[in-house]
């Protein structure tokens, strides 16, 4: 009984190691929004124009940073995917992926169905000053209430979208 007390507390301990880890990563590597960024009209491949602010007005939105070549984004795409063709606000933003017409091949060649800006140069993610991809930021009613980077499951998201709204 007490070997098992023992194992208890040290992964309790363990535990609180990681989350308390994870939630100083998150802080140091949270991305800046620029100061008029609810300003700015951003337009998809599809070549419709879209603000941050008008997307979140009404529900929480996720703008999700990634790269066709981000390692980590191969797992979370899907689930950004998924999570958008479930009625979920998204917004997406390829990081540095090519052109139009090849970050268009990428999301066919997935089967992934999502409304994308293209920074083909960065210049979008270095306003915002996301170093790390994936990066998921939660957008309500023209704030940034949260954000985060690395692998988030789809369930992750969608909390983070629930809470943004209450």
């Amino acid at each position: 009984m007490a070997r098992l007390t023992r194992w208890a507390r040290e992964l309790l301990v363990l535990a609180l190691i990681v989350l308390v880890a994870s939630f100083a990563m998150d802080w140091l590597r949270a991305p800046q929004a620029p100061p008029a960024f609810n300003n700015q009209m951003l337009e998809t491949l599809d070549g419709e124009p879209v603000s941050l602010a008008q997307l979140s007005a009404s529900k929480p939105l996720l703008v999700y940073f990634w790269a066709s070549w981000c390692g980590v984004c191969r797992f979370t795409t899907p689930s950004v995917a998924r999570l958008a063709a479930n009625g979920g606000n998204v917004l997406t933003v390829a990081l540095r992926s090519g052109d139009d017409r090849q970050v268009e091949q990428f999301l066919a060649h997935k089967q992934l169905q999502l409304p994308v800006v293209n920074d083909r140069r960065g210049e979008l993610s270095a306003q915002w000053q996301v170093g790390v991809t994936p990066t998921f930021v939660v957008i309500s009613q023209g704030r940034v209430v949260q954000s985060t980077t690395g692998w988030t499951s789809y369930w992750g998201m969608k909390l983070r979208l629930w809470w943004a709204a209450v």
